[in-house]
């Protein structure tokens, strides 16, 4: 982990997001590290004003993210909160205080993709949900041999978002599918492999490279300290993986899994067999739309919908229940098995949200019209 010793100026109402101003690096340090950085609405804004701000300012070359701490750059949202808010509300589509965060989290990770100067990523340790949407949109995305990257959406009943199911969906053959599926985590190696990260630097030479930020360019600064990769082990696994996850109905994936004479097929089925059914079926079929889909901001469109139909329903908050705040680990997931789950349940999650729809992208007013 790596963090400047000179402030520029704090933006927002805390010291959640560590603002720094170095040579021509404006650097971004998420900063709780008792939580891996887990993501707040505050630290989101403060992001956004920061990115907004050094976008015009000429002096600025170069921007930086990294996380405090030795864990990693962001274990995610503040699923507590959007937790206390989907109990705490009788609306029709989810809460009004996890909407909001969704949408302006969603809005910056559009930004982040778009942003017109080099954009750095330290994805060093854990990186999960939200830490992927701050880094895996960016321009140069680094990894080192702590990095543990996954979307765990599908474990407490929710789907990939920020974003993710974009960068899922055009992985190679059907990796992208096995990972958000079993919610599972990978390597720095896979995660090049997977298309969501760029270049492989030791963590011990995080310190030199953010130095080096501050003078010169990013291509040239990463060049000078970045290695080949090891192996990815996930890449190594593509066949069979390809060949039980090429379907668009979760029970013939698991099915196939189940029976694949590879010992790692047989253990995806068993994760994907505890996670939600109904979160499984629902991301199986937000990647394969999303697959379809030309932007990143029709796809972040498309996630909002579910963000808000799952704060909605019961799956979400049994668990978030079993596992952050019971810790029973046994959620009680409804409908209790994928056999339960019905196509019209799963298509009802993609139905538009009328005046509530998020639309960062052109077309959503036009796809609205035609779904009116």
């Amino acid at each position: 982990m790596v963090e400047s010793p000179m402030v520029e100026s704090p933006m927002g109402e805390s010291g959640d997001v560590l603002v720094y101003r170095r040579g021509h690096l404006g650097h971004l340090v998420l900063n709780r590290p008792k939580s891996i950085n887990a993501l707040t609405h505050s630290m989101v804004i403060t992001i956004a004003a920061a990115l907004e701000k050094w976008e015009s300012d000429d002096s600025v070359a170069t921007v930086l993210i990294s996380g405090a701490g030795d864990r990693g750059l962001c274990a995610g949202g503040d699923i507590i909160a959007i937790y206390t808010d989907a109990i705490g509300t009788d609306e029709k589509v989810g809460g009004a205080a996890s909407a909001s965060f969704w949408a302006d989290e969603y809005a910056l990770n559009a930004h982040i993709a778009r942003y017109s100067k080099p954009y750095v990523a330290f994805m060093d340790g854990v990186v999960l949900g939200g830490g992927v949407g701050v880094s895996a949109h960016g321009s140069f995305r680094v990894v080192t041999e702590r990095t543990r990257l996954g979307m765990p959406e599908t474990g407490i009943g929710f789907v990939p978002d920020v974003g993710g199911t974009f960068l899922l969906s055009r992985a190679p053959g059907e990796l992208g599918t096995h990972l958000a599926l079993t919610a599972g985590s990978v390597t720095g190696a896979d995660a090049i492999a997977l298309g969501l990260a760029d270049h492989f630097v030791t963590s011990d030479r995080l310190a030199d490279l953010a130095v080096a930020l501050e003078t010169r360019s990013a291509a040239d600064a990463i060049a000078e300290v970045a290695t080949a990769p090891p192996a990815s082990v996930l890449l190594q696994q593509r066949q069979w993986i390809d060949e039980c996850y090429a379907s668009n109905d979760a029970r013939e994936i698991v099915a196939r899994l189940e029976s694949s004479p590879h010992a790692d097929a047989q253990r995806a089925a068993l994760s994907i067999l505890t996670k939600s059914p109904t979160a499984v079926s629902v991301a199986l079929e937000s990647l394969r739309r999303a697959r379809a889909l030309d932007t990143l901001e029709e796809v972040l469109d498309q996630e909002f919908r579910l963000s808000l139909r799952f704060t909605q329903g019961t799956e979400l908050v049994e668990g978030v229940r079993a596992q952050v705040i019971d810790k029973d680990r046994a959620p009680r997931w409804s409908p209790p098995t994928l056999g339960d789950v019905r196509r019209p349940d799963i298509e009802a999650y993609f139905e538009s949200l009328g005046d509530r729809e998020l639309r960062l992208s052109p077309m959503a007013g036009a796809r609205d019209r035609r779904i009116e």
